[in-house]
């Protein structure tokens, strides 16, 4: 049998959700889950993990927005594809376009998607052409090496007299892998 379950949240500890549960019980949802003081951005929130725990096959999900369910757009991607993987319907009450119960629904989130998906490649690849470009200027990514020209010749002379890759790091202040990887790459 399936349910219609709701989901409310506020990021703020001095909201009150009360305004959102009251409508998802109006709009039929048998159980609410609530997340108070919970950021949007955070995928693991208590009662969001609890609500993803009670959904079963068939049953809908409601919100009053979708932006309870996930604050960027990646996350609220990533979100419905669950919903639907887990093949939960989604309704959104001030969002009558989401509401994959009706065929219009789930045509109307088959376009978002697809949109959506074509965003997320995009930028994935605006991003890997930059780094590629990059690259072949001559410039890398990633944090600076803590290992300096300095470190690096201690590193060789304490490792040239069998000292472990554990003392060395404690003697330069960095970690073990940091020479390792330092010594190694020479």
């Amino acid at each position: 049998m399936a349910h219609e379950v709701g989901y409310a949240r506020v990021s703020k500890r001095e909201q009150n959700p009360e305004a959102q549960e009251a409508e998802l019980l109006a709009a039929g949802c048998e159980r609410v889950f609530v997340d108070h003081g919970e950021s949007s951005r955070v995928t693991d929130r208590p009662q969001w993990l609890a609500c993803l725990d009670y959904l079963r096959p068939g049953d809908t999900l409601k919100v009053r927005r979708l932006d309870r369910l996930a604050g960027s757009e990646r996350i609220l991607i990533e979100t419905l594809q669950d919903l639907d993987a887990r093949q939960v319907n989604i309704v959104s009450l001030t969002e009558p376009m989401i509401d994959t119960t009706t065929p219009m629904g789930r045509a109307l989130y088959g376009i978002v998607a697809v949109f959506a998906q074509l965003r997320v490649d995009t930028i994935r690849d605006n991003t890997q052409r930059g780094l590629d470009y990059a690259r072949s200027q001559g410039r890398v990514g990633g944090r600076p090496s803590v290992m300096t020209p300095e470190r690096i010749a201690t590193a060789e002379r304490m490792r040239a007299e069998k000292q472990s890759w554990e003392s060395i790091g404690r003697v330069l202040g960095v970690g073990a892998t940091s020479v390792r990887r330092a010594l190694n790459s020479r």
